[in-house]
């Protein structure tokens, strides 16, 4: 997946907002949460999110995949894709998705329902 394609479609999920910050990342949200991120390996595309309890422990030592730089580091559940050979671009879509309806989950009713989602 390219940057361009991680950003078309993070911009095609329902409600989702986007701001380039640390270091030129693209980092995207939805209700002010982050949920994905492209940037942060040596000037190299990396995509990063938010993975389930399951996800963190299989993929975390597989070839092209990692515990995310910094965040995991402080015991948050994130994955970054950091080497083509990581993921294909279909599970790395998927696990985009899982990691949005993870912090959708964590929004509150209210928010939920101003953000229509």
């Amino acid at each position: 997946m390219t940057r361009d394609e991680f950003n078309s479609f993070c911009a095609n999920l329902k409600a989702t907002s986007h701001v380039v910050q640390w270091g030129n990342a693209d980092v995207w949200k939805v209700g002010g949460k982050v949920f994905a991120i492209c940037g942060w390996n040596d000037g190299m595309d990396a995509f990063t999110f938010k993975a389930t309890d399951l996800a963190f422990e299989v993929l975390g030592d597989e070839p092209g995949i990692r515990p995310a730089p910094y965040l995991a580091s402080r015991g948050m559940k994130w994955l970054q894709v950091y080497e083509e050979r990581g993921m294909s671009d279909t599970s790395l879509r998927e696990h985009i998705v899982t990691s949005y309806d993870l912090v959708v989950a964590k929004l509150t009713k209210k928010a939920r329902a101003e953000l229509g989602v």
